[in-house]
């Protein structure tokens, strides 16, 4: 019996040990060296799938904006187009005055400063150095940033995911990353856990040549959508279910 015990033991701290596999992929190119990369995902023992919508852009030619939303009435998808975005997804979190919660630069503008909470950890940031995802603690006015939005938790830190994420909540998430080099991304999920998540962006190879050095956590649930021009000039497009309160799109720099 006390073998049995020993073995089931071992056999959970394997599983929680196993990596996420990949079903599928499909990619397709979007404008100015953007592409849309759409997973399939299973869980270590199977009893799951997740779909996965990325767009990886060149950090090179290619940078982030801040789009206030204040009133709320505008989705993602309008908001692209009108402001010639080349994909987006949803922002950070607000609260019920619609008031953003954390950091927000845009256009060179403070918005809402930065605050100190347990789980808006991070900021993704844009600046005359390139996209960055940083500490929130590391924040300063000196990088002169064109565009930021504090958010969270942290779920990869120096290729590795972050310890101690919930994972027994499965929910829609929206998610930036950064790989250290000349690529970064911004994406969605369909449910899965912060830990999960952490996991599949710091251990499972998404791309060719893509290794995610930090990643950061958005606002999640029925706040997520994903918004991808297409070179025809169609869009892919996951909307929001809810108003939100900002968006993140990629531009040409």
């Amino acid at each position: 019996m006390r073998f049995k015990r020993v073995f089931f033991f071992l056999a959970l701290a394997a599983t929680a040990q196993a990596d996420w596999t990949i079903l599928s992929t499909a990619s397709e190119p979007g404008r100015d060296g953007l592409v849309h990369r759409h997973i399939v995902l299973e869980d270590p023992v199977g009893s799951q799938r997740i779909t996965m919508e990325l767009a990886i852009f060149p950090t090179k030619s290619c940078t982030l904006r801040i789009l206030q939303n204040e009133g709320g009435a505008v989705g993602l998808g309008e908001m692209m187009r009108h402001e010639k975005c080349l994909a987006g997804v949803n922002g950070g979190y607000f609260n019920e005055n619609f008031a953003p919660l954390g950091l927000r630069i845009a256009n060179g503008q403070m918005i809402a400063p930065l605050q100190r909470a347990r789980l808006i950890t991070g900021v993704l940031v844009a600046s005359p150095r390139g996209v960055q995802i940083i500490r929130s603690r590391e924040f300063s006015r000196r990088l002169g940033m064109t565009a930021a939005i504090q958010c969270g938790p942290f779920l990869v830190d120096r290729g590795q995911p972050i310890s101690g994420l919930n994972d027994s909540h499965l929910a829609r998430r929206t998610f930036a990353g950064t790989t250290g080099g000349s690529r970064a991304l911004i994406g969605v999920c369909s449910g899965v856990s912060l830990a999960g998540l952490a996991k599949i962006l710091a251990t499972t190879s998404l791309a060719e040549d893509l290794k995610i050095e930090r990643a950061l956590n958005l606002d999640g649930g029925s706040s997520s959508a994903f918004w991808f021009a297409r070179e025809n000039g169609n869009a892919f497009s996951i909307s929001e279910q809810k108003s939100v309160r900002d968006f993140v799109g990629i531009v040409s720099k």
